[in-house]
């Protein structure tokens, strides 16, 4: 059993990543409810929140149905890191996940996410004032190096496990990747293999099926799987996962019905959320994509990202129920 301090978080589990735009609460939700184990909220600003930007703060919000719930922060600044404690502990998360390892380059520029890869050093001496601020476990979430020339991962692990870190997430692919190529998941089966470790290590990039994943757990001996990309408009990912691990054989892939309900669904928790404008707005690319497969399907996306109001989306959400029904996905 795998456990993130004194949290029992199962036989390898299938963590939710923290994904900008895509991880918020209603999404967390149905994902939780087809078998995730561990959700992770979108990455929040320490800035945002010490400067109490509504951007940030909305998503400190956390719900009892999630847990157990890690909420991410990012930030190059001690100072800034240690404030931004203080306001996520008030929302009572079951872990803090700093994030070492976003790529995107506005993030980067300042020295936070995977920027801070081309300083070791004050990744690790970050991570150990955190840990020391907190009595929350304390996780990261990072890449195997800044480029391929600099990639110190089974050094870099062990020493954040050293200064308290209690588990690690490894992408498998370097800062200078961004997300192209294939992950490479050998450096984190080295992170894993070190018997200095005893910490739990996920692993993270191209878990974009069930065969997959087993082999993450089979051949490459990791502790848990931390799933992004593959969930996105398609929550019944983990399902079909772990009845995969439980049987060898795929379940059918959801029907359109479970499609609709869950892109209604999705849809309402959003604007019940955040209110009917941007719940309409933020959740577009979301039900869309539940419809992915669907041939002839421009004329229903397009009415979906084009209408301001949802019960023109709920409207659309029934056409695509009448006309598309019997349709099998494969």
């Amino acid at each position: 059993m795998a456990k993130i301090g004194d949290i029992d978080v199962g036989e390898f589990p299938l963590l939710l990543a923290p994904m900008e735009d895509v991880s918020d609460p209603p999404f967390r939700a149905l994902c939780k409810e087809q078998g995730a184990d561990v959700v992770y909220t979108e990455f929040i600003s320490s800035e945002g929140l010490i400067r109490d930007a509504a951007k940030s703060v909305i998503k400190l919000d956390i719900y009892e149905k999630e847990r157990p719930v890690g909420i991410q922060i990012f930030g190059a600044n001690l100072d800034s890191m240690l404030k931004s404690i203080e306001i996520v502990e008030a929302s009572n998360p079951d872990i803090i996940d700093i994030n070492f390892g976003c790529p995107v380059k506005k993030v980067v520029s300042k020295g936070a996410g995977a920027g801070i890869l081309k300083d070791i050093d004050l990744m690790v001496s970050l991570t150990e004032a955190m840990v020391k601020h907190t009595k929350l476990p304390v996780t990261v979430k990072t890449r195997l190096g800044w480029d391929h020339e600099s990639i110190r991962i089974v050094e870099v692990a062990e020493r954040l496990q050293d200064v308290g870190a209690k588990a690690i997430a490894i992408h498998g692919r370097t800062r200078a990747q961004m997300y192209k190529g294939n992950a490479d998941w050998r450096p984190i089966a080295e992170v894993k293999n070190n018997p200095r470790m005893h910490i739990p290590v996920f692993g993270n990039g191209d878990v974009n099926s069930p065969e997959r994943a087993v082999e993450m757990r089979d051949v490459y001996g990791l502790d848990g799987a931390m799933i992004g990309r593959a969930t996105i408009g398609h929550p019944w990912f983990f399902r079909e996962v772990k009845h995969f691990f439980k049987t060898g054989t795929h379940l059918p892939p959801p029907t359109l019905e479970e499609r609709v309900e869950a892109a209604r669904r999705h849809l309402q928790m959003a604007i019940d959320w955040k209110g009917e404008k941007l719940g309409v707005f933020e959740t577009r690319r979301h039900y869309t994509n539940y419809f992915k497969g669907i041939p002839h399907f421009k004329e229903y996306r397009t009415k979906m990202v084009t209408s301001d109001h949802s019960e023109d989306v709920f409207a659309v959400f029934g056409e695509v129920q009448e006309k598309f029904s019997g349709f099998q996905f494969t």
